[in-house]
């Protein structure tokens, strides 16, 4: 990033090339839709391109997941508001069903754990907005509590306490799974 604040426009190809696929795929956890993913990622990479005052006081992922991360909030209070909120428990029309190879589970075990993964979601997609982000960037995207609460804006105890809690409401509510 400081070489393509210094006029090194193949830098800034770099971060796109070694940023683009995280980011999409971040994006998609929150709105559920390839096409928005794509359009939303288009805007981060806008805003990188378009700021003049970076200055690497965190990790580079970190400033640029930020960035993500407010979109795609920003995106899904705007859904919200217009009531065309994407549930976590739909699978979008054009992903294909997963295909059974020999040796993989049977169709009835299939089933029993797609059941399982379809109402984890939808107990994750019941938690309050900000315990769904946290748990998000937890354990979809495998980052550290301090980066997590740089991104929430609240300190890393605030945001252990926050994840306990959401973790605790998921218990309660997939405690007949177990």
């Amino acid at each position: 990033m400081l070489a393509f604040q210094a006029g090194d426009v193949a830098s800034f190809n770099r971060i796109v090339e070694e940023y683009h696929h995280m980011v999409v795929g971040y994006l998609y956890r929150f709105v559920r839709n390839h096409a928005v993913a794509e359009e939303l990622t288009q805007e981060v990479f806008l805003r990188v391109y378009r700021v003049r005052n970076y200055e690497p006081t965190a990790k580079f992922q970190t400033w640029l997941f930020r960035i993500v991360t407010h979109l795609a909030l920003n995106w899904v209070r705007d859904q919200r508001a217009e009531r065309a909120w994407l549930r976590l428990d739909e699978r979008p029309l054009d992903v294909r069903p997963y295909e059974l190879r020999s040796g993989a589970l049977s169709m009835e075990d299939w089933l029993v754990h797609q059941c399982t993964l379809d109402e984890v979601r939808s107990a994750i997609e019941q938690l309050p907005e900000r315990h769904r982000t946290a748990v998000w960037m937890h354990k979809y995207r495998e980052m550290e509590y301090r980066e997590i609460a740089e991104e929430l804006g609240c300190s890393v105890p605030a945001l252990k306490s926050l994840l306990f809690r959401a973790y605790e409401t998921l218990r309660e509510r997939l405690a007949h799974l177990s």
